[in-house]
Order: structure tokens, then sequence, then C-alpha cells
């Protein structure tokens, strides 16, 4: 599962504005209209260097390329549209649970972690508290940490035994298929014919299997999903903008996938499978990232209904490091290449439907944006040359219909999602630039995962560490479990001094409609390249100049 690529329209306005203009500017010295003079006269003039971007075949490449890349980020772009329109088109429709089942069927529930010390105990208090009868339902611990959670899931297991719940510790000592090899090992002594799974920092409401299991009255649904809630969503401005993404996706994508009949997938964790579906699918498989996904669509193509729940909300706890945020975001990027290099040319020679393989298509691709997106954004300041002649005319004429046109895309599909879940939607969706901020600012990282997926490159599941934070208050950086900062953060830092210095080029050449979609690039590669910095100094305890952070408290210290 990826959140999109929420600066892509801004992208495309400036873009396609930039272009237009260009030929705009050309069509006008050719019919006469105005004549150019000298490079240097010009640069005497306009004190500008445009006069050096003359439309020869060096420009012309520039444009071609433009063209060709923007032609393929407008495929994708008018995907939102298409997902908005669908929302509406079945607004008020809902899956229908036809009947109950007389006797409960038996439910495995699993519990897949590794080295999550600080949340498991809230995971396993809450599945073991579930509304279902206790002979009717057990728990798999599956540990693979290495670590002390091993010793607090143990005593779990001990304490919870001792209370009559069908509870038992599982502990591999190698990683072997990571998360999905963890799934697969449990399933091996597993009693239920259904199986309901929770990643460790998700806390399942006690009436979760009561609520879900009678869906599967219907044999041919193989998947509930149920949709996902936020634990810390008022935390910070990182937290909020994941919230408004995560939103989005369920609201518009699973959701409206689901009720329009193309597949959706299931999300890893919040969710009950039929235990003959994962089998039929041919289980699970660790050849990619994303096994939830890859086993999402092996199930659908062979037969079997998914269904999507959003008034079944699991609250969990979104990553409140940048860097875990970015881990988080590469590995679900890399995991739908990998599944769509594995899946998609299979589906698209199979019997499903022209609408099923179109949305597959998008929904298994779209991450190929964020590389284009980052070759365009080093293509940006030759554009911004070409425009030297920019004026109001044009900035009215161009500029301002493309902003308005572009930003409607990504603007209405989050705020149709807010409004959908939220009463106070209007003061939610003013952090709106701000997601589209962090989206831009995660593009080095996700491009790079994305390529890696595209190449074939390995790499180890790397999991999201969470510090049991909730609401908006919680001390979470002298805990355990830190990550290497590595080169990128310094990447997005010298792109975010990049943008800087172009907007400080348009503002002086009075090049002002470009101002604002550069000001989004600029705030978003600075906010997580130096984000991810300071958090990484802070939680290494060196010397750094700081505001407290959330949920930490300030003492005065004797020197």
């Amino acid at each position: 599962m990826t959140t999109g690529v929420a600066g892509f329209p801004i992208l495309t306005a400036f873009c396609v504005g930039g272009v237009m203009e260009s030929y705009i500017q050309v069509w006008a010295m050719q019919s006469g209209v105005y004549t150019w003079s000298s490079g240097f006269v010009k640069y005497l003039e306009k004190k500008n260097l445009g006069y050096l971007y003359w439309m020869e075949p060096f420009d012309f490449a520039i444009v071609f390329a433009y063209f060709a890349i923007l032609a393929i980020l407008s495929f994708y772009g008018f995907h939102r549209y298409l997902l908005v329109w669908l929302s509406r088109r079945y607004r008020g429709c809902a899956a229908v649970c036809k009947k109950r089942f007389e006797e409960l069927p038996h439910v495995t529930v699993q519990l897949p972690f590794y080295n999550e010390m600080y949340v498991v105990k809230r995971v396993v208090d809450a599945v073991c508290s579930f509304d279902y009868p206790r002979d009717r339902f057990e728990v798999q611990l599956l540990d693979d940490s290495t670590d002390e959670t091993q010793g607090i899931a143990r005593a779990l297991a001990e304490d919870w035994r001792q209370r009559g719940i069908d509870i038992h510790y599982i502990h591999r000592s190698e990683r072997q298929g990571f998360k999905a090899g963890a799934l697969e090992h449990g399933l091996k002594t597993a009693k239920g014919e259904f199986v309901a799974i929770f990643d460790a920092d998700f806390v399942p409401q006690p009436d979760f299997l009561q609520k879900a299991i009678h869906y599967f009255t219907d044999p041919g649904v193989g998947l509930v999903q149920a949709r996902w809630e936020h634990l810390n969503r008022e935390y910070s401005f990182l937290t909020r903008a994941q919230a408004i993404l995560l939103d989005g996706h369920f609201m518009m994508e699973s959701n409206t996938r689901f009720l329009s009949g193309r597949f959706f997938n299931f999300n890893g964790t919040a969710g009950v499978l039929r235990r003959q579906a994962i089998a039929e699918a041919g289980g699970w498989e660790h050849d990619t990232l994303t096994e939830d996904l890859d086993l999402s669509y092996r199930a659908q193509m062979k037969g079997w209904k998914f269904i999507f729940l959003p008034d079944l909300p699991v609250p969990a706890e979104l990553p409140v490091e940048i860097k875990s945020f970015k881990t988080q975001q590469c590995r679900w990027a890399k995991g739908a290449m990998q599944t769509g290099k594995k899946t998609l040319p299979r589906l698209l020679r199979s019997g499903c439907s022209p609408a099923e393989k179109l949305e597959a298509w998008y929904h298994l691709t779209a991450n190929v944006s964020y590389p284009l997106m980052l070759l365009l954004e080093l293509l940006l300041f030759p554009v911004i040359i070409v425009r030297y002649s920019q004026g109001w005319f044009q900035l009215v004429t161009i500029d301002l219909p493309l902003f308005l046109l572009s930003f409607a895309s990504v603007n209405t599909f989050y705020i149709a999602s807010q409004r959908s879940l939220h009463k106070d939607w209007l003061r939610r969706i003013l952090y709106l630039p701000g997601v589209m901020s962090i989206g831009i600012g995660m593009t080095v990282v996700v491009a790079k995962a994305v390529l890696e997926g595209a190449a074939g490159i390995k790499s180890p599941f790397v999991r999201t560490p969470k510090f049991s934070v909730e609401g908006n208050s919680g001390d979470w950086a002298k805990k355990k479990y830190r990550g290497k900062l590595g080169l990128v953060p310094f990447i997005e830092i010298a792109l975010g001094l990049y943008f800087t210095w172009m907007n400080y080029y348009a503002w002086s050449m009075g090049i002002y409609g470009v101002m604002p979609f550069l000001l989004l690039f600029q705030f978003g590669y600075l906010y997580t390249g130096a984000g991810t910095m300071i958090q990484g100094l802070r939680r290494m305890n060196l010397p750094v100049l700081r505001m407290p952070l959330k949920g930490e408290r300030v003492e005065a210290r004797a020197r």
C-alpha cells in the first residue's frame, strides 16, 4: 500500500505552464508579434539569463522530455478523478451481511512481531479481550524478536493462558521469509477455519470478531478488511499528514474499489482471511516486501471476493519519527513494484474484466511517478530561465487555470475522504498543503525504492518501529530502535536549498507565478531532510538547538 504521489499535480501545473508559455513566445516571435533583441541586450533589459534558452534542438529536447513524462504522469493524475467520481456514484452503498452463523466458527488470531517491546502488551491484551467464545478462538504470538520482546511476550502468553485463553508463543530463531514466513509458520499449527491478523501497533476493539466474522457466511468471501484508525493522529504535524494520506487510501481507494467491483488489497493487518482462500491462492509467499498485496491479487484472481468495512475502524499507531515513516513508505512502494512485476503479466492475460485490469495497472504501477517526478524536479530551473518574459497575461491565462485544475484532483481526493469520515473536515483539510509537501519530500527515498523494485534488487523487510505513543503526548526519543541517518537526508536538504535558491531567483526576476509551487517543494525537502537529521541527533543525545519534543518534560539541570 502506498499513500500516493501528493506532489504530482503541483509539478504538472508548473511544468505544463512553463512549456506552453515557451511555445507562445516562439509563436509570437515567428509571427512578428514582437522580436527578440540580442542576448546581451536582453540581459541588460531584463537582468535575466533567459536569453540563453532559445528554442533550438536542446530546448526542444527538454520540451519533448517534459511532455513525454507529463503524459505518463497525467495518466495517473486522471485516476484520482476517476476514483472520486466512482466514490460519488456508489455513495450510500455498503457491504450487506445477509446471514449470521448459528454456531460461531473457530478463528486463529495471529500476531506477527519483531522487536516490539513497547507495544506488544497492548495488542496482546486487546485480542485476548475479544468478545468471542473462548473455546472458539486461539491466539498465536509469532515472535521473531531478538531483544527483550521475547521475555515480555512469553510472560504475556503465560498470564493469559492462566486466565483461560488458548494462546501460544511461537518463536523462530531465523527470520526466514520475514512476516510472510512467520504467518506461514503459524498456519502449520493453527486450528482456525479463519485467520485474523494484527500488527503489533494495532488495538482492535472487543467486538471486532463479532462484527467481521458473519460476512463469511457467504462461502465466496475470502477476506474482510477493516479500516485503519489512528491512536496518535493529533500528536504532530507529521502524524496529522499521515492520517489524511491513509484516510484517502482507505476511503477513496479501498472502499471505492470494493464498491465498484474492482480488486483491492488486504493491508496486512486488521483483517480476517478464510484459510481456504490463502491455500488456494498458493499460500504466503515471501518474494516481495508486500506479502499482503501479493496474496490479495492471487486470491482475487482465483475468484475470491474481498469485503471492505469502513465502519469497522481499528486504531493503530502512526510513525512519529520521519525516518520510520520513510522506511514504511519505501517498503510499500518497493513491494508494490515487485508485486506488479510478478502479477500484472498474468492478470492482463486473464479473464478479468477491462475495468479490473485497468485498475490493477493503476494500483500496482502508480509509484513510477516518483522517479519521474525527481527527474522533472531537476529540470525545473531551465524551465524558469525559459520563462524570463512571463507577464500577468500569461500568469492569468496559463498558470492560474493550470494551478486550479491540477490542485483540484488531489484536493478533491482528500477532501472527499475527510468529509466522509469527519464532521470537522474543514479544519482537517487545512493541512492539505503540508500533506502535499510531505509527499514531495518523500520523492528521493521512494524513487530509489521503486527503481530497486523494478531492477529486481532484493532487500530485507525493515519494520517500522513503534513506541506506544497515543493521543498527543508520549516520550519516544530516548527509547530503543534507532535507525541510521544515511546519505538521503543530506540529499533532501540539498534539494531544499536548491528550491530555496530557485524561489529567490524567481522572486528577483518577478516570476511570481511559480513561487507557490516552489515553496511547497522547498518546504517538503527541508522538512524531511532537516527533520530527519534533527530527530536523529536528538536520539543520539548530541547537542542540537531544538524545541522540546512533544510529550517530553524539560528539566533544569544544574551545571
